[in-house]
């Protein structure tokens, strides 16, 4: 057997080896949450319910998926599973907002804009997470997201010591989920290392009590 066969032996080897620890990672992440997926809702003495955002259009509309999320969130509110809600997104741009859509939608279905808070500094799951904690010192939460996105929301609330439920937003087959769900393997990996290592996320702040008005965390006129 030549070189060129035992390099490429080892090639496949080491392939094969990634791929099966990333199906491992990933099953394992997906396995020690799904205890914490809720269907009915039979929550109480949360702190508060944790809304993660997604796309908005170019004109301010929300995305189908963003809508159902807020919608879910809403009728959670409403069955007093906690007296607060959190939306948090990537608001880092003045010309892209998730973040003032998102509380626009819930009172104007509503809910009350003191007990809406906003995180602009959302910019991924791992630090709308990290600053539900560490911004607002949420200790017990809901977080609202679609269920596939749901595993690696809860595994970041476990690793950062938060007692945290799921509650999927509706079950629709949006467009494009196929791609979605490749994306979300391999975040589910990225999480996994992240939950060791703990990084700091991009930026903190001064720390806002949830017992507060939400808004202070209105954008300044």
């Amino acid at each position: 057997m030549n070189k060129i066969k035992i390099i490429m032996i080892i090639l496949v080897i080491i392939i094969a080896l990634s791929i099966i620890t990333l199906v491992i990672i990933n099953e394992y992440v997906k396995n020690s949450t799904k205890s914490n997926i809720i269907e009915d809702e039979n929550l109480g003495d949360m702190e508060t319910i944790l809304i993660l955002g997604c796309r908005v259009m170019p004109n301010g509309e929300l995305s189908y998926m963003l809508k159902d999320r807020l919608d879910k969130g809403i009728e959670l509110y409403r069955n007093n599973i906690a007296p607060k809600i959190i939306v948090s997104g990537d608001n880092g741009q003045i010309q892209y907002d998730e973040v003032n859509p998102m509380k626009n939608y819930l009172i104007n279905n509503g809910i009350p804009s003191e007990d809406i808070f906003m995180d602009h500094a959302g910019f991924s799951t791992y630090d709308s997470v990290y600053r539900a904690k560490e911004i607002f010192g949420i200790s017990k939460m809901v977080i609202v997201t679609q269920k596939y996105h749901l595993y690696r929301a809860l595994y970041i609330a476990k690793s950062l010591q938060i007692e945290a439920y799921g509650v999927p937003a509706e079950d629709i087959k949006y467009y494009g989920q196929f791609s979605r769900d490749i994306r979300e393997f391999l975040a589910r990996n990225k999480e996994f290392i992240k939950c060791i290592i703990k990084p700091k996320p991009k930026y903190l702040g001064e720390k806002i009590s949830i017992n507060g008005d939400g808004n202070i965390t209105n954008d300044k006129k």
